[in-house]
């Protein structure tokens, strides 16, 4: 009834697993609540197309990364919400300290100010982004171990 040395139960690696899974969708799921909050108010910013809609699409992509990682146990859901954590957290940081003006047909987004919704935001966003490359990255040992 012994296990080797320097090896983890197969059990504890499926819970590890299981609660990174629930990080990610619980932080993409605030970074859903807060883009379609917050969307309404930014409709008035607008170029070809409005921040309002930019929020929106960004909660719909959450959304559907979301969904991937609960609902399926691919790596592609994995790096999907990966890259949507990532790059939400990205554009945060990049608008609120940038100005990088109208971008084709963007509107300018810089917002140097800071307030809760934006902070829990990046702290969701970053959350799921380093849940999801733990995620990523266990899986990809995993797999290496058995060859």
């Amino acid at each position: 009834m012994s296990e080797r040395v320097g090896t983890a139960p197969r059990s504890g690696l499926r819970v590890g697993a299981v609660l990174l899974r629930l990080v990610v969708v619980a932080g993409l799921a605030v970074d859903v609540y807060v883009h379609l909050h917050l969307a309404a108010g930014y409709d008035a910013n607008t170029a070809a197309i409005s921040e309002g809609a930019l929020f929106r699409v960004e909660a719909g992509v959450a959304a559907l990364a979301a969904v991937l990682v609960l609902l399926t146990r691919t790596q592609v859901g994995v790096v999907v919400a990966l890259l949507v954590a990532a790059g939400g957290m990205g554009a945060v940081l990049l608008y609120q300290y940038v100005d990088v003006g109208a971008v084709g047909p963007l509107p300018n987004m810089y917002e140097p100010l800071s307030y809760p919704e934006k902070t829990d935001s990046l702290i969701a966003e970053a959350v799921a982004a380093l849940a999801a490359l733990a995620l990523h990255r266990a899986r990809g040992t995993q797999h290496r171990g058995r060859g």
